[in-house]
């Protein structure tokens, strides 16, 4: 019976595991549509980001009481999978508590340890819950947060509670052990037989690893693909200033040739450039990164001035679509061998033209993300392509850009007369 379980236990485990390496596989591959984009400088200042975004949270303690229910989970979520080390060893051996003999007095301090943490966890969900569903915290109950993202949200919150609920249990089910936290439970079993207790532990036992093996595969398909994600994300973001905007070198180069028109080449066989991005094979694939790694926690929407002032834009939902029409193009790919135009793009059937023009670049939505993310990058890129490409401004954009192009500024007076109102 014991090497019928070990077996067993060993196909589950290649199979959730390899099914979650081909998802991953999958979605490397999805990230890698975007565009090259070296980002391999500074190495130390990019780990020290890792430390404080995705290790330390920094950005989150500037709402500390949400902050410290997060840490809560998080902490939990870290150090309770130590204990999954020893079920994956009792699973393999046959064993029951494996570690127990080499810890000796520290194995009852361990477990006590993460015990607490699971209580930790335990609250931390709950308050979790009652913010979305209950006291419904505005950003949680923008447009597009309603239906799927909605259900998920909840559903791994759901997930969460059973995992910690089966651990406690558990170590309650177990006749040998008397910890913190679960021989509080112990009377649930009064009157019970030992074989049943017994049975009862080894079916808990089995719920909670395949539980982390369900919530494993489905990270990938859900917002808490942050978990992972969060700290490749933290090491490739931005270092330099918020408020330096990337330029294209081949727009830089024109505008040189215009004041130097000596300076552009005779001819040239190099290909037409395309300028921003309409889809997002155009972005790059640090912008598809940072879509997986968002947490749709609507920080950024929260703090977004347009937003807040009625208009339609939500850095969020920048975010949101974006994933959703990079998961469009790797299902087809999936489907096709390749991507085929389907006649839509990320600009214009995802982001409207109403959502782009709302933003003013303040950066506000790029300092309230916890991960790093910058909304703002996408939009501009989208801008570009919708300006330079489409030709698709507002007025008072195109008479601004005429005054830059013929008067050096965004005003219609001659470079000339610039000085004249210090002689008023």
């Amino acid at each position: 019976m014991v090497l019928a379980q070990q077996v067993l236990f060993l196909l589950v485990s290649i199979f959730a595991i390899g099914l979650f390496a081909r998802k991953m596989s999958s979605l490397r591959r999805t990230i890698f549509l975007g565009k090259k984009e070296p980002i391999n400088d500074r190495k130390s200042a990019r780990w020290k980001q890792v430390v404080l975004l995705a290790l330390g949270q920094k950005k989150l303690f500037k709402k500390p009481i949400p902050a410290i229910f997060h840490f809560f989970v998080y902490a939990g979520f870290i150090l309770i999978n130590i204990e999954v080390l020893e079920i994956l060893v009792d699973g393999i051996c046959g064993t029951e508590r494996a570690f127990a003999p080499y810890l000796g007095s520290l194995y009852p301090l361990a477990i006590n340890f993460f015990e607490i943490l699971a209580v930790l966890v335990l609250v931390g969900v709950i308050a979790f819950w009652l913010r979305r569903n209950v006291m419904r915290l505005k950003r949680f109950t923008s447009p597009e947060l309603q239906g799927a993202p909605l259900k998920d949200a909840n559903r791994i919150l759901y997930i969460e509670i059973v995992l910690m609920s089966m651990l406690l249990l558990m170590n309650a089910a177990d006749p040998h052990a008397h910890f913190l936290v679960s021989q509080h439970l112990k009377g649930l079993f009064t009157g019970w037989s030992e074989s049943n207790v017994h049975l009862f532990m080894r079916l808990t036992w089995w719920g909670h690893i395949l539980g982390i093996f369900a919530f494993l595969n489905y990270l990938p398909y859900s917002k808490h693909l942050h978990i992972i994600l969060a700290f490749p994300n933290a090491y490739y973001s931005r270092l330099e200033p918020q408020g330096t905007l990337s330029n294209m070198p081949e727009i830089q180069q024109e505008v040189l040739y215009m004041m130097d028109p000596s300076s552009a080449p005779a001819s040239t066989d190099a290909a037409p450039v395309s300028f921003g991005a309409k889809d997002v094979t155009d972005l790059s694939w640090k912008h598809l990164l940072e879509a997986y790694a968002c947490t749709e926690c609507g920080r950024c929407t929260e703090q977004c001035p347009a937003n807040i002032t009625g208009k339609k834009l939500s850095p969020r939902k920048i975010m949101m679509d974006t994933r959703d029409r990079a998961e469009e193009l790797s299902a087809r790919m999936d489907k096709n061998g390749n991507i085929e135009a389907d006649g839509k793009s990320l600009l214009h059937d995802y982001i409207s033209v109403e959502e782009l023009r709302a933003c003013t670049t303040c950066n506000a939505c790029v300092e309230a993300c916890p991960v790093g993310i910058e909304p703002l990058s996408i939009i501009m890129q989208l801008r570009r392509n919708l300006i330079m490409e489409e030709s698709n401004a507002p007025q008072e954009w195109n008479m601004m850009f005429g005054n830059i192009e013929n008067n050096m500024a965004p005003w219609k007076l001659s470079p000339d007369d610039r000085d004249a109102w210090t002689q008023a």
